[in-house]
This record gives structure tokens, sequence and C-alpha cells, in this order.
């Protein structure tokens, strides 16, 4: 069965999508940018970009019970590549070891010219 869900306190959905689906014991969240909830604004470089992807991500995961810990798999879109090494300082410190499985690519555009793009799947 699936579920779809909708978290408080997280961004609203900028298009025609859920935070996340939930099956059996997986949840797959959509792709979440550093939009700031209380203003639905994204603003900052890179490191701030990715820093409230991510806190964005814990919103939505916590919602189901879940945390970082929880991510199995993450995949990264980067408007560009130079962004690489200061996303992963980001990343680290707030996944921590062991680290998820992860893909990261450079893209041509993300919405609301977003630089980073996480979006992850949990076990719960």
């Amino acid at each position: 069965m699936k579920e779809t869900i909708t978290a408080p306190g997280a961004p609203a959905a900028i298009g025609p999508y859920s935070h996340a689906v939930k099956v059996g014991n997986l949840v797959f969240l959509s792709g979440q940018i550093g939009i700031d909830p209380a203003t639905g604004k994204v603003e900052g470089d890179i490191t701030a970009q990715t820093r409230q992807a991510i806190a964005n991500i814990k919103t939505v995961l916590a919602s189901v019970g879940a945390t970082l810990d929880n991510v199995v798999k993450t995949t990264v879109y980067l408007g560009e590549m130079h962004f690489f090494n200061a996303m992963n300082e980001v990343y680290a410190a707030e996944f921590g070891e062991p680290y998820p499985a992860r893909s990261a690519f450079s893209i041509k555009e993300l919405p609301k010219q977003a630089l980073v793009e996480i979006e992850v799947i949990a076990a719960l």
C-alpha cells in the first residue's frame, strides 16, 4: 500500500508532487532544494543551500519517524560541478559515517535557480 506524506514545516511543493511516498518500510523523498520554509526563497551560497536542503530532508524524515541515519541512498544534483567539494563538506558533516550510497550529477539548471537538490530513500 502506498502512502503519500505531506510534512508539516517542510517547504510547500512547487509542483505536482508529494514530499514523500512510503511503500512498506521504504520512504522515497522528493528532491529538496534549499528553500527556506519561512520565506519560500532560495538564498545563499552552495554551503548555505546544502545545509537548508538537508534541513528540509530532516523535516520530511521526522514526519515519518525517521532521521538521516535511516537514509540508504541519496542522489545529489548540482547546478555546476565546481560546487562538489563545498557540498561534500556539508554532506559529510550532516550524514556522518557510515554514509549512504550516493550518486552526484551536474545538471544544466534546477528549480528556482537553486545550486543543489538532494533526494533520498530511507528504510524504516
